[in-house]
C-alpha cells in the first residue's frame, strides 16, 4: 500500500501559511496529502492590548482551527517573536521537526523577505532539509526521530510585497493556480481573528483578507490567473531538481510571466 504524501509548511509565525501558501495546501489536501503546519513561534508580539502569555494561546488556537480546515496538524516550535535566531539549539529544533514529520515536499519562506524572523526561518529550514537525512548530526532530543530518508523537495512562498528589503523585486518562478481553493484560504485566514486590529496598527493593512487577496491577485496576472500563489523552488547540489509540485497539481501550476519553469530540465 503506498503512503499518503506527506507535507510539512514550516513558516515563523501563525498565519504566515495562511497567507503565503493555504490555497496550494488545500489543493494537496484534496488530493490526499498528510498536511503538518509549523510556526516558529507562537505570536507572542502580535497584540498591543494582550500580555504575551495571552495572545499566544489565542493564537494557537487560531492556528489550530486554520489547519483543521483542510485537516492539516499544527504545531509550534516555542521561539519568540524578534528572536527566531539561526543558531544550534534552535536548528536541533527544526531538523528535529523535519525528521519527525519526515515530508517529501516543504514549504518556508522567502530567503529574501521584509522581516528577519522570515529569513531565519528559511535558512533553518534549508539546513534543517539539507541535514535530517544525516545520522550523525545528533539533536540531542530525549526520544530523536530517525533520520529521514531522502532530501525533500523545497519551495519558498512568495514574500507579502513581492520585494526585498531593498525594494528588488522579487519574482515567482512558478504559480499555482488557486481559483479553487480561494475561499478555503480566505477562512483559513480569516480564523486568525486576533490580528486584525494589530495588523491595521503595525503595519496599516486594513484587513488581512483583503491584503491577501490583493496579493493573490497580483501574483494571478503574472500567468493570467484570477489567483494564484507564488513559489521559487530550491535547486541547490543535493537537492531534488525535478518540479515535483508540478508533478502533483500538474496543469494547476504553471511558470510566471513567460519566465522558464523552475526544475523543468
Amino acid at each position: 500500500m503506498t503512503e499518503p504524501l506527506t507535507v510539512l509548511a514550516l513558516f515563523a509565525h501563525p498565519d504566515d501559511a495562511e497567507f503565503l501558501c493555504a490555497g496550494t495546501l488545500a489543493h494537496l489536501a484534496d488530493r490526499g496529502a498528510r498536511i503538518h503546519i509549523a510556526t516558529m513561534t507562537a505570536g507572542d508580539c502580535g497584540s498591543s492590548i494582550f500580555p504575551a502569555a495571552k495572545i499566544m494561546r489565542v493564537r494557537q488556537k487560531e492556528a489550530q482551527r486554520a489547519a483543521a480546515l483542510i485537516s492539516a496538524e499544527y504545531s509550534c516550535l516555542g521561539e519568540k517573536d524578534l528572536l527566531v535566531f539561526y543558531d544550534r539549539r534552535t536548528l536541533c529544533k527544526v531538523l528535529e521537526l523535519v525528521r519527525k514529520v519526515d515530508p517529501a515536499l516543504v514549504f518556508t519562506h522567502s530567503p529574501s523577505d521584509y522581516m528577519a524572523d522570515h529569513e531565519t526561518a528559511s535558512r533553518l529550514c534549508q539546513s534543517a532539509c539539507f541535514g535530517a537525512m544525516a545520522p550523525n548530526f545528533r539533536t540531542g532530543a530525549r526520544r530523536p526521530a530517525k533520520a529521514v530518508r531522502a532530501v525533500p523537495h523545497l519551495y519558498y512562498a512568495q514574500p507579502f510585497g513581492n520585494r526585498d528589503i531593498l525594494g528588488n523585486e522579487i519574482r515567482a518562478g512558478l504559480l499555482v493556480d488557486i481559483s479553487g481553493t480561494i475561499e478555503r484560504k480566505e477562512t483559513m485566514l480569516a480564523c486568525h481573528e486576533s490580528q486584525q486590529g494589530w495588523l491595521k496598527e503595525q503595519q496599516h493593512i486594513p484587513g488581512p483578507v483583503h491584503a491577501m487577496r490583493a496579493h493573490a491577485a497580483h501574483l494571478g496576472k503574472l500567468a493570467g490567473l484570477t489567483w494564484a500563489e507564488g513559489f521559487r523552488q530550491h535547486l541547490g547540489q543535493g537537492f531534488p531538481q525535478d518540479n515535483f509540485l508540478g508533478k502533483l497539481l500538474g496543469n494547476l501550476v504553471m511558470p510566471a510571466g513567460g519566465y522558464a519553469a523552475v526544475g523543468q530540465r
